[in-house]
């Protein structure tokens, strides 16, 4: 365990949001564990897309099991190694296909959490034409041709793109708007750039382009955008959309049927290379991809492309080069760490501050083992929660006992399965653990 402190600041915002059932927007590294080939699997795709490919997963795993904490990190090693990242959760209005907005909806909620490596908390979109614009302008300089004829040459293979014309014209604005120093042309582009116009004759009144993104630009905007952020000097673009379940429940067959085109169609272009220095993402449940009458496998061209490796499920083990990655259970040694990670987190890294002993954590996992079973091994969402909730409570209450606490935890939401009796103890624990090469995730 590194014995650097861990800022207030960082600290109280990874213990209110786990505390609240959520994904951390910072400090993820702190408590991150276990899932070391999944995670060497999506390295590896972020190298390909660094190098021109393109990658697709779905990231298939409970409600709890860490989905969303894993694509957050995912997300991070790509902001590390130089990818834009976009993000963004689907909800009834927000979905990859529509007639009414919801395409175009989610596009603009995915432009709005766009994230650079300096701005890993999204809004970057400006910051990325800002870069592209500074760039042009050294080049032109050093070339002595004009800017706007860097800019035509740098976006010329966005123009053979659907689309790309007008995104290139729209980015030509935005130089102009630089250079004469309006503030309204500059707004105006970067309106239109996250897909905020919803008429085109505001968009050429405003910019002279004849298009706008809309609810069927979805996917083809998504290309334009990895081919400029690489324009732009980054090495490509990673997109993650999380709760993908939302188009599982969809009632209409028709619309459902659309988005699941709309996903084969990506999953076509990234398979056969077709896209460029783009990465996709996608979260999802097991019936959201198993249900053989409303998932994923209802399309019968989606289930031959996702289904499992047979041979590698006949030898008991994990394809991870399969476009669907399942989320495997946090083995006990992997719950181990993570306590002692939210313990450290908790004190601020201070190790003369731990609330509770190592062997409270035995006692935790032993009690969590034999009243719930592997449940809190599948979805360590309120596992988590109910260790934060009794550090909580002896933070406050000194006088109290945590042997008293342990006995009376409850894990809200999880059933009870198989129960496991196995007897847990520190030393195994802390042997196995480094054994497997369990240690904190470093970025």
């Amino acid at each position: 365990m590194s014995e650097k402190k861990i800022r207030l600041k960082e600290r109280d915002a990874i213990i209110q949001s786990l505390k609240s059932g959520v994904t951390p927007k910072q400090g993820i590294q702190h408590i991150q564990v276990g899932r070391s080939n999944e995670m060497k699997a999506l390295f590896q795709d972020i190298e390909r897309i660094s190098q021109g490919g393109s990658a697709f997963r779905l990231i298939i795993g409970e409600y709890g099991s860490g989905k969303t904490f894993f694509l957050s990190v995912v997300r991070s090693i790509a902001l590390e190694k130089k990818l834009v990242t976009v993000n963004a959760d689907l909800s009834p209005d927000r979905r990859i296909h529509a007639s009414s907005g919801q395409a175009r909806n989610l596009y603009s909620e995915l432009m709005r959490n766009l994230a650079t490596r300096n701005k890993p908390d999204g809004n970057a979109l400006t910051s990325v034409v800002e870069r592209f614009v500074t760039q042009a302008c050294k080049e032109s300089d050093e070339s002595g041709k004009s800017v706007s004829e860097v800019i035509h040459q740098k976006l010329s293979a966005l123009s053979e793109l659907v689309g790309g014309y007008d995104f290139a014209k729209v980015i030509e604005a935005y130089w102009l708007g630089h250079e004469q120093d309006d503030e309204n042309l500059k707004m105006a582009a970067i309106r239109w750039l996250r897909a905020e116009y919803s008429t085109k004759t505001d968009a050429r009144n405003d910019l002279g382009v004849r298009t706008i993104i809309s609810d069927g630009s979805f996917y083809d905007s998504l290309k334009l955008m990895s081919l400029f952020v690489r324009q732009a000097g980054y090495d490509g673009l990673l997109v993650n959309l999380d709760e993908m379940v939302n188009l599982y429940k969809l009632n209409n067959t028709q619309a459902r049927t659309s988005n699941y085109e709309q996903i084969l169609r990506i999953l076509n272009d990234c398979l056969q290379g077709s896209a460029e220095y783009l990465g996709f993402l996608l979260g999802g449940t097991p019936e959201f991809l198993l249900d053989p009458r409303k998932g994923l496998f209802s399309y019968e061209a989606l289930q031959s492309r996702l289904a499992v490796n047979n041979f590698a499920q006949r030898a008991g083990v994990i394809d991870y080069s399969s476009p669907t990655l399942h989320l495997a259970s946090l083995t006990p040694e992997e719950l181990y760490i993570l306590l002692k990670n939210l313990r450290h987190v908790y004190s601020s890294g201070d190790t003369t501050a731990y609330l509770i002993p190592d062997e409270a954590l035995v006692s935790f996992l032993h009690h969590c083992s034999k009243t719930i079973g592997d449940a809190y091994f599948r979805t360590p969402r309120n596992t988590i929660k109910a260790f934060l909730d009794m550090l909580s409570v002896i933070e406050q209450h000194p006088s109290i006992e945590w042997t008293n606490l342990i006995e009376n935890i409850s894990i809200e939401d999880e059933k009870p399965t198989d129960m496991n009796t196995e007897i847990f103890d520190d030393q195994t624990l802390d042997n196995q653990a480094s054994e497997e090469g369990l240690t904190d995730f470093r970025l």
